[in-house]
């Protein structure tokens, strides 16, 4: 595939998972919190059963960059850390996988406080 392929797949794929978010952010009373959670657990889910790896190949960034990605990044996490460490590999191999993002998302919500004062709104 060329650059523009990848990136008008990644483009549309992305766009579709952020369509469905939408939609349940319009049309149904879930909370933020229980989509956010919820597409974490598809991911996870879709890993499982073999469905999120060959729309990953086949988007790159548009598959993981969500956060269904990173169900998919927890799910790999944990599968290789258990077939390398056993039962300790499923509690251990998540974070593990998923450990530079997690300390990129603390540093960058650091900075934002930072240089921003964050507050409640009035």
């Amino acid at each position: 595939m060329t650059v523009f392929t990848h990136c008008l797949s990644a483009f549309f794929v992305g766009g579709f998972i952020c369509l469905i978010g939408q939609a349940l952010i319009d049309y149904t009373r879930l909370t933020p919190a229980r989509i956010l959670v919820s597409f974490v657990v598809a991911g996870v889910v879709l890993t499982a059963v073999g469905a999120y790896a060959p729309l990953v190949k086949f988007a790159g960034a548009g598959a993981t960059v969500p956060l269904t990605g990173f169900g998919y990044s927890l799910a790999n996490g944990v599968k290789e850390a258990v077939a390398q460490y056993g039962f300790l590999g499923a509690l251990s191999g998540g974070l593990t996988a998923t450990s530079a993002g997690i300390a990129a998302s603390v540093l960058c919500g650091l900075l934002m406080a930072l240089l921003f004062k964050p507050g409640d709104k009035n």
